[in-house]
């Protein structure tokens, strides 16, 4: 009955992602299915090709375990060039990265344009689609990537869910070993709860419909920095992830408007939300050219409402009037 239970729920999940379920490899979340991939790929070492906006756990597996990576720049939306990505490829080139949609600022990146090219050189590219998974439409089969990560509790499931996919007929080395599971590609007795209720929130999730309904949210969000002083907006406005928004605010550290808008019931976050507590620059940002210090960070779910966004654009204006009237006190 649990193995029933496992493989019906990798049915699920790769009928969201529009892969087969035997590439569909369970993960206790995106952060191992990244290191996983990268360890399967720089097998013999190699060279790894890197945007500099990708996730910490893409550029730190990387820079730990390939023998060399080359870091690709990005403009000031947060968007590589698929021509200087191509061109940072060379003959030792084993793994190229480039994640769906920025974690931090939103911008959707080029994933086919660039997957396309790098199989024309029979160059495996891993995909991080750990942000846009559940928010946007994403098709293993139809992008045709060698590895994609992502992550279940950023779409409803529960936490220390997730999923490598592989496409079919790539071999890569196990990072987990000592048991079959996973037809022997990670080792370790699945936890089958967390795995029912990953493919349970894979089978519910109308994509399409979330996706309109975070993004009518966001927009609303985004239509208000223009009466916000001193507040910019980072990344695509447009071409972005449908759930988050980023916001530079000028001469006022983010913790405290943090601390302001948590007085008012909000939460929200500076930088990347896997890295809250930390105070150093955002490496996405500084990689943008934009200000890596005072970032604001707002992201919506499936259970935001109108409220909620309301609530928000009440306090925040007042949040910023009062730390700016403090700061020249």
């Amino acid at each position: 009955m649990a193995r029933a239970a496992v493989e019906q729920a990798r049915q699920q999940v790769a009928d969201l992602f529009g892969a087969r379920s035997r590439e569909v490899v369970f993960t206790s979340g995106a952060t191992e299915a990244i290191v996983a991939a990268v360890w399967g790929a720089v097998e013999r070492g190699g060279h790894v090709v890197c945007p500099a906006i990708e996730h910490s756990a893409v550029r730190e597996a990387s820079q730990r375990l390939a023998a060399e990576v080359t870091v690709v720049g990005v403009d000031r939306l947060g968007r590589v060039d698929p021509d200087e990505v191509l061109a940072a490829v060379r003959p030792d080139t084993a793994l190229v990265h480039l994640q769906w949609g920025n974690h931090e600022v939103g911008t959707m990146q080029p994933v086919a344009e660039v997957v396309a090219a790098c199989r024309e050189r029979g160059v495996l590219v891993h995909v991080d689609a750990a942000m846009a998974a559940g928010h946007v439409p994403v098709d293993f089969r139809a992008l045709d990537a060698d590895l994609l990560s992502v992550s279940g509790h950023k779409m409803g499931a529960p936490p220390g869910t997730g999923a490598l996919l592989v496409r079919r007929g790539l071999r890569l080395r196990a990072l987990l070993v000592g048991g079959d599971q996973e037809r022997a590609r990670r080792a370790g007795l699945e936890n089958v709860p967390a795995v029912m209720g990953f493919g349970a929130v894979a089978a519910a999730l109308d994509v399409e419909a979330e996706g309109r309904a975070a993004r009518r949210l966001t927009d609303r969000v985004l239509d208000a920095v223009p009466m916000l002083d001193g507040v910019t907006i980072y990344g695509d406005p447009v071409d972005r992830l449908p759930h988050l928004v980023c916001l530079g605010v000028e001469g006022i550290e983010p913790q405290a408007v943090l601390l302001g808008l948590d007085q008012a019931g909000i939460a929200a976050h500076s930088g990347s939300a896997c890295a809250s507590e930390g105070l150093e620059p955002s490496p996405v940002l500084e990689a943008m050219g934009v200000d890596a210090h005072r970032s604001l960070r707002i992201s919506v779910g499936w259970s935001s409402t109108d409220d909620d966004v309301d609530a928000l654009l009440a306090s925040l204006p007042g949040v910023i009037q009062r730390l700016r009237a403090l700061g020249r006190s």
